[in-house]
């Protein structure tokens, strides 16, 4: 007797995606992941129907929850509450159709949840332009499904009227960018991809981004706020440059660009395991002599890199309040005084860092960070206790006016 062998075939998105969201809301994973791990063996399409839905949620869950409560205030179990959760968001923000959606998320449902399900979903059809249309009436944190901490905090630095526009912009899609390296030039246009006005080398990609292209070292996925850094660092040719926290390579690899690779490279990482990656990446990159290494740059700098190096670049652990719109997660995760922590881990890493810099030599400090907690106070703080770094420039990138992440970087000299 041949021996059965059994198949496990994937979900149905709408299947899945209430799973990743139950398992997300126990803590402890990301939605990436979730994502990654229940869109295996599903179709393209299928795998872009189950993140659009999941990451659709979560840029909208607080609105979302404002509906089901507005619906039914007495209190759903959870595979009944996800279930209302994920179809509000198809019906609501997603647009999807109404009658796919109500009839399977409906079949999703235990025998004993249906009625209620496809009561509140039918409700929610009937009350579609009411809800839209209040939505524009409530609260900035409730209207965007941001903390109202830190709605608070933007006002305070950007004004209501900024924080409005940053808020819209964290709850649509990000765009997808791709920057070509002229050390691997392409004999043909980035197919499916528009180039960035005034950003030379930069494009919005609208399909995907051939994998031929990633592979061979032509295509790298970035965001442009990453070039603001890179442009204060100015890197040259024949300079010896360290990229403190370096992985995955984003912007070690355009370093290699900016100076066609005549570089002497250091990347380094605090995590052993990210090393052969970005090892991998930087090689693909173009670049030549480099040296990828360990270090945790929360303990002093090795003796042998004491002001050896023409330029540092330290992109530093932050909040990630300036990419909210891609890391979906952050805003649930983060609370207000983890900001103060994390200015705290930066200013120490920046202390260390900044001895790796010779006498007359250079220093960038930068985040994915829009909160000035995270970013001039700790250069202000460092400047104060350094007498031998002044201030050059500094720039915020706000993603609303960018319409791409946000970032902030410092170029810093050491007086000769």
């Amino acid at each position: 007797m041949t021996p059965s062998t059994t198949s496990h075939k994937p979900l149905s998105p709408r299947a899945a995606a209430l799973r990743c969201l139950m398992r997300w809301d126990k803590g402890g994973v990301f939605a990436e992941t979730l994502i990654a791990r229940e869109s295996a063996g599903m179709n393209p399409s299928d795998r872009a129907m189950l993140q659009s839905i999941v990451l659709a949620v979560l840029r909208n869950l607080r609105w979302l929850n404002h509906l089901r409560k507005k619906l039914r205030t007495a209190a759903l179990e959870d595979t009944g509450h996800w279930l209302v959760i994920n179809g509000l968001c198809e019906l609501l923000v997603l647009n999807h159709a109404d009658y796919a959606v109500v009839s399977q998320t409906v079949a999703l449902a235990p025998a004993r949840l249906r009625g209620v399900v496809n009561g509140m979903l039918r409700n929610a059809l009937r009350r579609k332009d009411e809800f839209i249309g209040e939505r524009k009436l409530l609260s900035l944190g409730m209207r965007y499904s941001t903390p109202d901490w830190l709605v608070r905090r933007w006002i305070r630095d950007f004004g209501k009227e900024d924080t409005a526009a940053l808020l819209a912009w964290n709850v649509q899609p990000p765009p997808v960018y791709a920057r070509t390296n002229p050390l691997r030039p392409m004999k043909e246009p980035l197919e499916g991809a528009d180039p960035l006005p005034d950003v030379p080398g930069w494009y919005r990609v609208r399909a995907g981004v051939p994998l031929a292209a990633l592979q061979a070292g032509q295509v790298y996925v970035a965001d442009p706020s990453t070039r603001h850094c890179i442009r204060l660092l100015a890197p040259q040719q024949g300079e010896r440059i360290l990229d403190a926290c370096a992985a995955p390579g984003g912007k070690s690899a355009a370093i290699i660009a900016a100076t066609m690779g005549h570089v002497q490279l250091v990347a380094t990482d605090s995590e052993q395991h990210r090393l052969p990656s970005l090892q991998e990446n930087l090689q693909r990159a173009g670049g030549e002599d480099v040296t990828v290494a360990m270090h945790d740059w929360t303990h002093p700098c090795p003796p042998e890199w004491l002001g050896s190096f023409d330029a540092v670049l330290l992109d530093v652990p932050c909040s990630n309040s300036g990419v909210l719109q891609r890391r979906v997660d952050a805003r649930w995760r983060l609370q207000e005084k983890e900001i103060a922590r994390l200015a705290g881990l930066q200013s120490l890493i920046l202390e260390q860092a900044a001895a790796a810099v010779r006498p007359g030599g250079r220093l960038v400090y930068s985040t994915c960070s829009i909160d000035r907690q995270e970013d001039r106070e700790v250069v202000e703080s460092f400047l104060a206790e350094h007498s031998e770094f002044s201030l050059v420039e500094d720039y915020l990138a706000l993603p609303h006016i960018e319409q791409a992440d946000g970032a902030y970087a410092a170029l810093m000299i050491r007086r000769g």
